[in-house]
């Protein structure tokens, strides 16, 4: 008999968990597809043009770390994504670049290497066009291109081993999001969680009350129908009908980055005038039924990212588990588009069912991943090459060709 593949494991281990649970229907009424029930976490998928080596991901997190790739040389990855803070960031809103504010809430990068959805609109397609869209974004990094790039050339340090690891001359902006990206997928995933360790058959990774949450998960509570997989995510997009950030209403700096986001993303002028909440997919396809539309976020390391959803407008899952009990909320796109996804119905949860769900939801998270600052490297002069000066060198643009052609 040929032996099964991984794949083919993961499929019979599924079907043993609709058995046991009892999910033989795992669709909800508005939402007819049949939802894959929880796995455990697999290898990370390397794109083939962005294999991980030991190399790239050290030359990544040097890169994740240094503010170099902004547009004021002030924000690094790890300031809006920051280690202690979940890998991302505690606010309800993310900072934003110095004289601005962010306008959603910044999601963790841990485990973002399976995910094939970025944003909470959805609209980076890989870690790679994450990193680039976060460090030039109007609010975020702010960064222009060709500033960055001479950064990294003006940097001995990087020269060096973006030439060990890439093979260039001189240092290449696009090579960077390369780097960065493996340093998410080789150090920032995170396996053997109580989770994976209990769906690979050790009863007794999960506490009993958690034991019971996942039964209620995956069953009365139905958070299944969209929190689902090895990333306990559809990647599908839903108005849940949550409320509207505060922030917008009594900070004037939140209004006027709504403000600029509602023009920067090409709104209808009347929607650019009246509309007060965050239209969401709406943004990226401009389909009215759309509107106030938002990416599943996956539910691995959420002990350690509150506050939650698109605008951190929740601090607790307590608080989570209590609006979807009573079955969503309703918003101004729910009301103008009359799009809020119809899974949503009240669930009647007793108190001691969601002590079971939070206990679950806590368990899913292993160890927090610590990690310590390295100290970024600094600009340096490079050394006079022949018959010029460094600065008659770089005047022309030639002090990289002088450079090499010196040593050889």
């Amino acid at each position: 008999m040929k032996s099964l593949t991984y794949l083919s494991v993961i499929s019979l281990f599924a079907a043993a968990m609709i058995m046991a649970f009892g999910m033989a229907d795992l669709s909800a009424e508005g939402d007819p597809d049949v939802d894959p029930p929880l796995a455990p976490l697999g290898p990370v998928p390397e794109p083939l043009d962005n294999k991980i080596t030991p190399e790239k991901a050290e030359l990544g997190k040097m890169l994740y770390f240094d503010p170099k790739l902004s547009g004021d040389a002030s924000l690094a990855c790890s300031d809006c994504h920051a280690p202690k803070q979940g890998w991302g960031f505690s606010d309800p809103i993310c900072r934003g670049y110095p004289g601005t504010v962010h306008w959603r809430n910044c999601q963790t990068v841990v485990n973002t290497g399976f995910l094939g959805k970025l944003f909470w609109q959805g609209n980076a397609k890989s870690l790679e066009k994450q990193a680039k869209t976060a460090a030039t974004g109007g609010v975020s990094g702010n960064g222009e291109a060709d500033v960055m790039e001479q950064r990294l050339r003006q940097t001995p340090y990087y020269v060096e081993k973006f030439r060990e690891v890439f093979g260039t001359e001189r240092p290449i902006l696009n090579d960077a999001w390369l780097a960065i990206s493996t340093f998410e997928r080789a150090q920032l995933t995170q396996y053997d969680t109580p989770l994976d360790r209990y769906l690979e058959g050790e009863i007794d990774a999960l506490s009993p009350l958690a034991v019971q949450g996942m039964e209620l998960f995956t069953g009365k509570a139905n958070c299944i129908e969209c929190h689902n997989g090895a990333m306990l995510t559809d990647e599908k997009y839903y108005n849940l009908g949550v409320p509207r950030p505060f922030e917008w209403e009594e900070s004037g700096l939140n209004a006027i980055t709504f403000r600029f986001e509602l023009y920067a993303k090409g709104s209808h002028e009347k929607y650019y005038r009246e509309f007060k909440d965050d239209l969401g997919l709406y943004f990226t396809t401009k389909r009215p039924s759309d509107m106030g539309k938002f990416r599943t976020p996956p539910l691995r390391y959420i002990l350690f990212t509150a506050p939650y959803m698109h605008a951190g407008q929740f601090y607790t899952l307590e608080e989570v588990i209590d609006f979807y009990d009573e079955g969503g909320g309703e918003n101004e796109m729910t009301g103008r588009a009359g799009n809020k996804t119809p899974i949503l119905r009240p669930l009647n949860l007793s108190d001691e069912e969601k002590e079971a769900l939070v206990a679950f939801l806590e368990e899913l998270s292993g160890e927090e991943i610590v990690m310590a600052t390295p100290k970024v490297p600094p600009y340096e002069a490079f050394p006079d090459v022949a018959g010029l000066s460094q600065a008659e060198a770089k005047r022309i643009g030639l002090e990289f060709h002088l450079s090499a052609k010196a040593k050889n």
